[in-house]
C-alpha cells in the first residue's frame, strides 16, 4: 500500500495487469475508489501510525464529491469503508453527513414499479451487487428517522430475495424487469457463465449483504437468506475455501476467484455474530479461518512474487471482458484485510 500511494499518488486502481496497478485497461464502471481509502483506514487501525491516518483522510476526501453521484449503484462501496469508518473513529457529525447524503443519493435509484434499486447498466436491471450497497440507505434512514428511506432499502432487499436468490440458496447476478409494469422477466448475468448459473462473487455479495440487511432490521427473512447463501457457498466450494469464477461452468480455465473468497470470509465472520445458532456460528468462524489460511499461503499472497504490486493474487474482475483475470483487484485486497482485521479484533481500532 505504501508503494502504491507513493509511486502513484492520488491514483485509484481497480485491477492489476501483469501484477502492476498502473495501466490503461478498461474500467467498465466507476465503483472502486473506496477500497483504497478503506485499506488505508484498516492499516491505521492496526498500526496506530499517523502517517496511515493522514493518507486515509486524504484519499477519503478525494472521493467526497461522489456523494451525489447518480450514475452508479456503488455508493456503499465508496463511502462505507472510508467516510463511515472515519466517522466511527471521530464522531464528527460533518463527516457523518457525507455518509447520509450518499445514502440519500443511492435511494434515488429506486424504481416504484418493480420495487428495486436499479443498477448502473439500465433502469430495468437489478444487480445482486447492490445488496452490498443498500446498507448505506438503511444507515441514512437510521440516522435521520426517515421511514421512506428505510422502506426503500427494505423493499429492495425483499425484491432481490424473491427474484435473484433461488431455492437452493444460489444467486443470479442480474434480474431484468419490465419498466412499464414492474414485471420480473428473467435472470441474467454479465460476469457469470450463464443467466441461470451461480457467479461466485455475486454469491459472496449476497451472503454478506443480506447479513447486513438483517443487522439493520432484525428481519429474520434476511438472516435466513444470508444463511442459505452461505451454506451454498460452503457446500459448492473445494475444501480450501476458494471458488472458481462460477460454480456451474464446466471445466473452468482458472480454478480460483480469490476476491470472492475474501468477501465471503469477511461476510461469514459477520454472519457468525448474527445467527442465533451456535453450531452455525462455529461453522462460519471455522470456515472464515480456513479461507484465510488458504489466502495467506504463497500461492495467493503476493509478497514473495517479485514485482507484483497487489496483495492477493488469483482474483478475477470481469472474465467475459478479459479484465483483471488472474490478477489482484482492489476489492479483493480490501475485503481480505477487513476479514483479517475482524478476526484479530482491529476492525474498529480495538484488539
Amino acid at each position: 500500500m505504501r508503494h502504491l500511494v507513493e509511486t502513484h499518488p492520488d491514483y485509484f486502481p481497480m485491477y492489476t495487469t501483469g501484477g502492476k496497478w498502473k495501466h490503461g485497461g478498461e474500467a467498465w464502471t466507476n465503483w472502486c475508489e473506496g477500497f483504497l481509502g478503506g485499506q488505508l483506514w484498516l492499516i491505521y487501525l492496526y498500526t496506530g501510525d499517523p502517517w496511515w491516518r493522514e493518507k486515509a483522510e486524504h484519499y477519503s476526501r478525494l472521493i467526497e464529491h461522489r456523494k451525489t453521484d447518480r450514475e452508479v449503484h456503488d455508493l456503499g462501496f465508496l463511502f462505507w469503508p472510508t467516510w463511515k469508518r472515519w466517522y466511527d473513529l471521530t464522531g464528527d457529525q460533518a463527516i457523518n453527513q457525507v455518509v447520509i447524503e450518499a445514502g440519500r443519493t443511492l435511494a434515488l435509484r429506486f424504481r416504484e414499479k418493480g420495487r428495486y434499486l436499479c443498477s448502473f447498466v439500465a433502469g430495468e436491471s437489478l444487480f445482486i451487487d447492490i445488496m452490498m450497497n443498500v446498507g448505506i440507505i438503511f444507515y441514512a434512514a437510521q440516522q435521520t428517522g426517515d421511514e421512506k428511506l428505510a422502506s426503500i432499502a427494505r423493499e429492495h432487499c425483499l425484491t432481490t430475495r424473491r427474484y435473484l436468490v433461488r431455492g437452493d440458496g444460489s444467486t443470479a447476478h442480474e434480474g431484468i424487469f419490465d419498466t412499464a409494469t414492474g414485471e420480473f422477466l428473467r435472470q441474467s448475468t454479465h460476469q457469470g457463465w450463464r443467466g441461470d448459473s451461480c457467479w461466485a462473487r455475486g454469491q459472496a455479495w449476497a451472503l454478506y449483504g443480506f447479513g447486513t440487511a438483517c443487522s439493520f432490521t432484525g428481519d429474520t427473512r434476511f438472516l435466513r437468506t444470508a444463511e442459505a447463501c452461505a451454506d451454498y457457498y460452503i457446500e459448492r466450494t473445494p475444501p480450501h475455501g476458494v471458488p472458481p469464477n462460477d460454480w456451474d461452468e464446466p471445466d473452468p480455465s482458472l480454478p480460483y476467484e480469490s476476491s470472492a473468497a475474501a468477501i465471503a470470509a469477511s461476510g461469514l465472520w459477520k454472519l457468525a455474530g448474527l445467527t442465533g445458532d451456535p453450531a452455525r456460528a462455529r461453522l462460519y468462524r471455522d470456515y472464515t479461518l480456513r479461507i484465510l489460511d488458504t489466502l495467506t499461503t504463497p500461492e495467493f499472497l503476493a509478497v514473495a512474487t517479485p514485482g507484483w504490486e497487489g496483495i492477493l493474487r488469483h482474483a478475477i474482475y470481469h472474465q467475459r471482458k478479459g479484465l483483471g483475470v488472474d490478477e489482484s483487484v482492489m476489492w479483493g485486497d480490501y475485503f481480505f484485510l477487513e476479514a483479517i482485521c475482524q478476526v484479530l479484533g482491529y476492525e474498529h481500532g480495538e484488539q
